[in-house]
């Protein structure tokens, strides 16, 4: 085991929170929202000082940070294919065994294909299984979002049993848009959330049921396709699909028994879905943005019959990770707020809730640029990934002032 940096540990700032001001910017588009608290919720500013510690840097690309039950420390992917423990005092193991071959390779400007997403699973403490997403090479150039789990050995430096739980369907030349979050549903199924792949020749197979394209599909822990299923048995339907129509769902989170979905929209149109099982939310038919290069998509409209409109959208766009809900005893006043990393906005978006409606937002930590994870921890503090080369993984807590 070896430390990354002599610099992690050290407090990078304690933050005030007068210092959390937030303009909202031009939009990219003119609609106008379906319903009041769609868009743009009142901003507030949480009466909290942070101090943020960096725990671990030199990470490439960090991509997902999850915590192992106990004192066992944290489980981090790299994007370029890399799997590391890393320990609450800042040391970083080396990369753990087992892995398939992972495709890493760039669009354009671009690299999103990788080693994604990383999830402990529901039964870790007696079965070792972690679970995890990634970009799988199909050959001739071609890749997919695929889903994994593998048992990790009492050591926490191998993975074996490794296997595939869903590879997305049919293979794609463009090597974007992986979507690639996972989730549980405490009922023995995991949600697995893909992108459309971005080109506009594939976006559109995000409304066809015989690809896994801009879907969330939904599995048993071992693969298995759930016999209750939407679109179990339908004809030229994928019966692993639980919803379609998405673009590039990078977040998703439980709560309850509700599967919130996060996914980037194109200029504009950032959207959170509380996801249901059959629905189809619209892409690339309807959105609130507009394409990159000003032009409408599809048919310039953001509402039509059959869809779903998004329980809430952001233009201009953050960018979104992961997000979480807050549930710990450091930050009271946030109990069942979303905590989500972004990209673009930059740092911590926070939403409060009331029932299924958004109530108010905050930006958080937006010294600390992209964010791609959040975590939150049992004591209530929470960590964060930031997307960069030298990327680290930060803690937060209470300043000792208010502790």
């Amino acid at each position: 085991m070896t430390r990354i940096s002599l610099t992690a540990m050290a407090a990078l700032a304690t933050t005030p929170a007068a210092a959390q001001t937030h303009e909202w910017g031009e939009r990219n588009a003119d609609f106008e929202p379906a319903f009041d608290s769609q868009t743009r919720a009142e901003l507030v500013t949480s009466d909290y000082d942070y101090t943020q510690t960096v725990l671990a840097e030199g990470l490439e690309h960090p991509w997902a940070v999850e915590a192992l039950p106990g004192d066992a420390g944290l489980l981090v992917t790299e994007r370029p294919g890399r799997l590391r423990v890393v320990q609450m005092d800042g040391t970083v193991s080396e990369p753990v065994s087992g892995l398939p071959e992972i495709f890493n390779q760039s669009a354009g400007n671009s690299t999103q294909a990788g080693l994604l997403d990383v999830k402990v699973g529901p039964g870790f403490e007696e079965d070792r299984w972690i679970y995890f997403t990634y970009a799988k090479g199909m050959g001739d150039g071609t890749s997919v979002t695929a889903a994994a789990r593998g048992k990790l050995s009492e050591d926490m430096t191998e993975l074996t049993e490794v296997s595939d739980i869903f590879v997305q369907d049919p293979p794609s030349p463009a090597a974007m848009h992986y979507g690639s979050r996972i989730v549980f549903d405490g009922n023995g199924h995991a949600f697995i959330t893909t992108g459309e792949h971005f080109t506009e020749e594939e976006r559109v197979k995000a409304q066809d049921l015989s690809t896994t394209y801009g879907k969330v599909v939904r599995v048993s822990l071992d693969g298995s396709t759930p016999e209750d299923n939407p679109f179990v048995g339908q004809e030229n339907a994928i019966d692993t699909i639980w919803s379609y129509g998405h673009r590039n769902v990078q977040g998703a989170a439980m709560r309850g028994d509700q599967l919130f979905t996060l996914e980037h929209g194109p200029a504009g149109g950032d959207e959170i879905n509380i996801t249901e099982a059959g629905k189809n939310y619209g892409w690339p038919v309807i959105s609130y943005g507009v394409n990159y290069d000003g032009s409408e998509v599809s048919e310039g409209v953001a509402v039509q019959d059959g869809m779903e409109q998004p329980d809430y959208y952001w233009d201009p766009v953050i960018a979104p990770g992961d997000m979480t809900f807050y549930d710990g005893d450091m930050f009271p006043e946030w109990d069942g707020d979303l905590l989500i990393g972004a990209l673009v906005a930059p740092g911590i978006v926070r939403l409060g809730w009331d029932g299924d409606t958004v109530s108010e937002e905050e930006r958080l930590l937006t010294d600390l640029g992209r964010v791609r994870d959040v975590e939150v921890l049992a004591d209530g503090s929470f960590l964060l990934a930031t997307d960069k080369a030298d990327g680290e993984i930060i803690h937060v807590t209470l300043s000792d002032s208010e502790s």
